[in-house]
């Protein structure tokens, strides 16, 4: 069996085996998985290699791009500012962002960013992956756009430019772009190895991810003005994109998260542990019960499956099997398979980030066979 590495509390020891079988068969190439529980890392373990050939082995503290998974990760950054009371859910986005308010956007509000539902779902043409990395640029074309449906009225998953929206709305409130606010409020005060716009010095300790199959979604069959190709073209990066220097240094609130599962894990377990990390609180309860405020919850036009989601996560619902429907549990993932889940009645937070990227959205069958051996284990 495939040799892994790290430390693994006895309860939890099926998350090593999953994690052994999966290199082997080569289901994952490189991976590490995390568990927080009750304050505790009780898992932090990983194996394998961090390049396609094989010949350099995952380290303790290799780091990958994680795609959206950065969303759970930037959704913690506005509750910050919302738990300071300098950010208000319901109050409009054009509050904090006047140029926000055009072409009918002036009743967005801010959880309307968070929950996938402002009808903002991506860039009007023209629009390239370069002017991503363009802020000013790029966020002056989010607020001079028109929504793409009546905001408020269902979710359409926000794939790469949820960070833009909400990183913006986080600088004008707080001075600080997104990936500034985490670096200075989580990551340097926890000593957390997660990165919005990573500094070239950490470039030799990335694995760069190993492309996917194509999105299960056939494009030429569909409306060219959908909600769905209009999204996933406006722009569309290949996952080689990540490779670029570019992207690495970029501000990508919504996908470009550089950080292995304990970073991950460490920074979500505010979620799940009532707010304190490592000692230190980052969040109240009262505004952790602010994600089950249901936003949306039905079929998503862009991902084309039934979502659930409250403010800043999605929650629990039938299209997600392995994830109950009788606890607090929020989550979400990322292109190819990083997971994040987050059950705050067991104070448990499971991670899985790795560099082989399987064909799912937000997530696969090696993360949620991985949540469910960690749920099983604390139900002991």
């Amino acid at each position: 069996m495939a040799e892994i590495h790290g430390t693994c509390d006895d309860r939890f020891t099926e998350l090593k085996r999953i994690l052994s079988s999966n290199i082997d068969s080569g289901d994952d190439v490189g991976a590490s998985v995390a568990v927080v529980w009750n304050g505790e890392m009780v898992v932090d373990l990983w194996g394998g290699h961090a390049d396609p050939a094989r010949t350099t082995p995952w380290q303790s503290d290799t780091i990958t791009n994680v795609w959206s998974s950065t969303k759970t990760q930037m959704a913690l950054c506005a509750l910050m500012l919302v738990d300071r009371g300098q950010l208000d859910l319901d109050a409009p986005v054009a509050n904090y962002w006047p140029e926000f308010a055009q072409n009918g956007k002036e009743g967005v509000l801010v959880r309307h960013l968070l929950s996938h539902t402002s009808g903002v779902s991506g860039w009007d043409q023209p629009i390239a992956v370069a002017d991503l990395y363009d802020w000013e640029k790029s966020t002056a074309k989010l607020a001079a756009q028109a929504p793409w449906w009546e905001p408020g009225a269902h979710s359409g998953y926000h794939a790469l430019n949820q960070g833009h929206l909400v990183g913006e709305v986080i600088r004008r409130v707080s001075g600080q772009k997104l990936g500034e606010f985490f670096r200075t409020e989580v990551a340097e005060p926890l000593d957390l190895d997660f990165h919005i716009g990573l500094d070239p010095r950490h470039f030799s300790r990335v694995s760069n991810v190993i492309p996917p199959p194509p999105i299960p979604i056939d494009m030429t069959t569909l409306d060219p003005n959908s909600i769905v190709v209009k999204t996933f073209t406006g722009p569309a990066p290949g996952a080689e994109e990540s490779w670029t220097d570019e992207w690495r240094r970029a501000d990508i609130g919504a996908a470009n998260g550089h950080g292995n599962a304990r970073s991950l894990a460490w920074a979500q377990s505010a979620i799940s542990n009532g707010g304190v990390v490592k000692g230190r609180r980052l969040l109240s309860p009262s505004t952790i019960d602010n994600i089950f405020r249901v936003q949306a919850d039905g079929p998503d036009p862009v991902l084309m499956v039934p979502v659930k989601f409250g403010i800043g996560y999605a929650l629990p619902n039938e299209s997600v099997p392995h994830l109950p429907l009788d606890r607090r549990v929020c989550y979400w993932g990322g292109w190819g398979g990083s997971s994040v889940v987050n059950d705050l009645d067991n104070n448990l937070t499971v991670v899985f980030v790795m560099n082989n990227m399987l064909a799912g959205l937000v997530g696969d069958h090696r993360g949620t066979s991985l949540v469910s051996a960690a749920f099983d284990a604390v139900r002991r």
